[in-house]
């Protein structure tokens, strides 16, 4: 089993209470997850993958927003912050004729909003991310999370998200000269307390590739499917 730094959608722990959750707890560990190759790739592989959430001041680190990232965050008003993070971001094998490429960095500027509506805990998170190699090109995302449960130790929670990709971007992973949205997805995710400090986090996402990236040379089909679940520690 290949070992990479990649993604893990986690909850925030205290989401759908009737209080904004609390930003001192740590969740630190570890997980497995299947995934394609590739998105648009018929083959699947699994994943030993991080389970990270922190948030200092004003430093962070997570995984429960799509992406392994950390940086710094300012809170502008009640439930709005910015900031700016270094994330990590795959690569893809070699396919047909195209050349590999490597897993590499981005950095980039987030803004995200949480609020209540009635009782349901809403969190709006908008990003951009510029990869370190240029050729790379740059991606934004737009990501909804809400969530729908809270009782007798489990959390469960909904989300939706669309990517965007510039042309540079698509030409590099999918052979494509257009950008445009990339692919749109929705998943459910959620946690249990096992123990006064330990959580299992689990999730399940589908994604459907979208524009030129969907009709591109690599492109073996045009839906996949992600599945992960983890065990952390809460401090």
């Amino acid at each position: 089993m290949k070992i990479v730094i990649l993604w893990l959608f986690v909850p925030l722990a205290a989401w759908a209470q009737s209080v904004p959750p609390p930003k001192d707890y740590t969740l630190l560990g570890a997980g497995i997850r299947t995934r394609p190759e590739y998105d648009g790739s018929n083959s699947q592989r699994t994943d030993i993958i991080p389970v990270v959430r922190y948030y200092g001041r004003p430093w962070f680190a997570r995984t429960s927003q799509g992406i392994l990232e950390g940086g710094a965050r300012w809170k502008l008003a009640q439930g709005f912050d910015v900031g700016a993070q270094l994330a990590y971001e795959a690569g893809r094998e070699a396919k047909n004729g195209l050349p590999e490429l490597d897993w590499g960095t981005s950095i980039g500027l987030h803004a995200e909003y949480e609020r209540y509506i009635g009782p349901v805990p809403i969190d709006l998170l908008a990003r951009v991310r510029q990869y370190t190699d240029s050729d790379r090109g740059t991606q934004a995302d737009l990501r909804l999370t809400a969530g729908v449960y809270s009782g007798h130790g489990l959390l469960a929670g909904v989300f939706g998200q669309a990517t965007w990709a510039n042309a540079k971007s698509n030409r590099s992973f999918y052979a494509v000269n257009d950008g445009g949205l990339l692919f749109t997805s929705v998943g459910i995710l959620g946690s249990y307390d096992l123990a006064r400090h330990w959580v299992m986090t689990g999730s399940l996402e589908g994604r459907r590739l979208r524009g030129d990236a969907a009709r591109s040379p690599i492109t073996e089909r045009t839906s996949n499917h992600y599945a992960s679940v983890g065990l952390a520690y809460r401090f």
